[in-house]
């Protein structure tokens, strides 16, 4: 089976083409996620057919479970569709079919190669069913208490396709245990899907600085739904406008939101190497 090693901002992942469900895709994400035993990433991509769109994605975590969205791997499917030429952008824009629905893309380049992709990753959800949280409020839900290990956190919820509850400090996030607190929330009771948990800190009302635990990989360089959660956030707190830097441990990520529509990503994607993976899951 052949694959592409690629990372956006250092949220790397294996790509690979694929016509279906014929393979144990969890097991196989498992397998080649694995960063002593195997290629070592944040998830496995499949690049497939679509009857709905340009191309259809689908991504698994490192623990084998599905992602709804992944903004980082998003913009790297991008690329690889677009130079392999599964993909031919009418504009400069393509349509990706993902779980969290049909998402438009831009990519930026010479025309052969792709450096910069602009994608959508959708318009974010507020009410706690559909993040989902078993809280019973109104949206949004904004300082939801949660205690852990300790720690008391005031959490902002939202969903991006998949779910998101941010914490917002005044201390450098480098100084947040990210390792110790983010584990517990994410399997936390409150949330039936788990969630993704954001630490961030507004700089500025166009920066944010921000680590991510990801929901079923753990701590990651960047994370495009995570980037995208954590602005949505601040805006709706009134900390932010429409156009927000935010950086994480793997690089900057620039955000757009007009606060009602769909949140846009934008930022680098790399091709790292190709290689054939030999082992069945």
């Amino acid at each position: 089976m052949n694959f592409v090693k690629m990372h956006g901002t250092g949220n790397d992942f294996v790509l690979m083409e694929a016509r279906g469900d014929e393979r144990d895709w969890p097991r196989l994400a498992q397998a080649m996620c694995d960063r002593h035993f195997g290629v070592g990433a944040d998830g496995l991509i499949l690049v497939l057919p679509s009857s709905r769109a340009d191309v259809r994605m689908r991504m698994f975590n490192p623990d084998g479970s599905e992602a709804e969205m992944c903004g980082n791997g998003l913009r790297c499917l991008v690329k690889y569709a677009v130079e392999g030429g599964l993909a031919h952008p009418r504009g400069g824009r393509i349509d990706v079919e993902t779980p969290a629905g049909v998402l438009a893309a831009e990519t930026f380049g010479d025309g052969r190669t792709v450096e910069r992709v602009r994608v959508s990753v959708g318009v974010p959800r507020f009410a706690p069913a559909e993040i989902p949280v078993l809280v019973d409020t109104e949206p949004p839900i904004l300082d939801l208490p949660l205690e852990v290990a300790g720690h008391a956190l005031r959490l902002t919820c939202v969903s991006m396709g998949n779910p998101h509850a941010v914490h917002f400090v005044e201390n450098p996030v480098a100084d947040f245990p990210l390792e110790q607190v983010g584990p517990l929330v994410e399997h936390h009771a409150l949330f039936p899907q788990r969630v993704n948990f954001e630490v961030a800190r507004v700089l500025a009302g166009d920066r944010i600085e921000a680590r991510v635990w990801e929901r079923g990989a753990g701590p990651t360089l960047a994370c495009g739904s995570g980037a995208s959660a954590t602005v949505v956030a601040a805006r709706i707190r009134g900390q932010v406008g429409e156009q927000v830097d935010i950086t994480l441990p793997g690089g900057t990520l620039a955000i757009e939101w007009d606060g009602r529509g769909e949140v846009y990503l934008s930022g680098p994607a790399e091709r790292v190497f190709a290689g054939e993976w030999e082992s069945e899951p």
